[in-house]
């Protein structure tokens, strides 16, 4: 993404950080869109104005996915606490004066989520959470959207996105076989689903 094009995006999430209030802004797409990158650059260039929590915290622990039979179909909506998101969600727009609501985060060394990992503080004005369902209308997701003041859905070149994707499993681990089958049968199954949800996004950003 060019400057001019980072300078816009920062310029509008600054006008949902208003001191005061709570906001929280998605950024929503398919796996390897660039999500998180974003979403970082965003928090950094609005310093204190603004908060990361990733939707990530919120995958199921590898002993569930055990249980349920789901551990081959890991990213998939059902192999995500939604509800429990939603609920966060829900806590971070109340923005009770004197309390620091803490979201877990996502370790993708450990292939594990981490309970308490992200403090926001009630002064916070814009918390960004990003995440492949936010956009999702089945089950307990469709409660997200409207806990989501705007949504930006971020779209990558196809080719560009699942070469991202397998590079980023093998740089966590996994060979290259497995990464590549991984990419096509796991993550562009989840990527069809995400980008059914792209007509209720605010504002579709297209990325390099």
């Amino acid at each position: 993404m060019d400057s001019q094009a980072l300078a816009e995006l920062t310029a509008r999430a600054r006008r949902l950080a208003v001191p005061g209030t709570r906001r929280v802004l998605g950024l929503a797409g398919a796996p390897g869109a660039g999500k998180s990158t974003l979403a970082a650059r965003l928090v950094d260039r609005l310093g204190g104005l603004a908060a990361l929590v990733p939707m990530d915290g919120f995958h199921l622990a590898q002993a569930e996915l055990r249980r349920l039979g789901r551990t081959e179909r890991k990213g998939a909506p059902d192999t995500f606490d939604a509800a429990g998101y939603a609920a966060l969600l829900t806590r971070l727009r109340a923005a009770e004066p004197g309390t620091v609501v803490y979201a877990p985060a996502f370790d993708r060394a450990l292939e594990e989520p981490v309970a308490g990992s992200i403090p926001v503080g009630p002064e916070v004005p814009l918390v960004v959470t990003e995440g492949n369902y936010l956009l999702h209308d089945d089950g307990p997701w469709a409660a997200v959207r409207r806990l989501l003041d705007e949504v930006w859905f971020l779209e990558l070149d196809d080719r560009r996105r699942v070469h991202r994707l397998v590079e980023r499993h093998v740089r966590f681990g996994k060979d290259r076989p497995y990464a590549e089958r991984w990419v096509r049968e796991s993550d562009e199954a989840n990527a069809r689903l995400v980008t059914a949800g792209r007509g209720r996004a605010d504002l579709v950003v297209r990325m390099s």
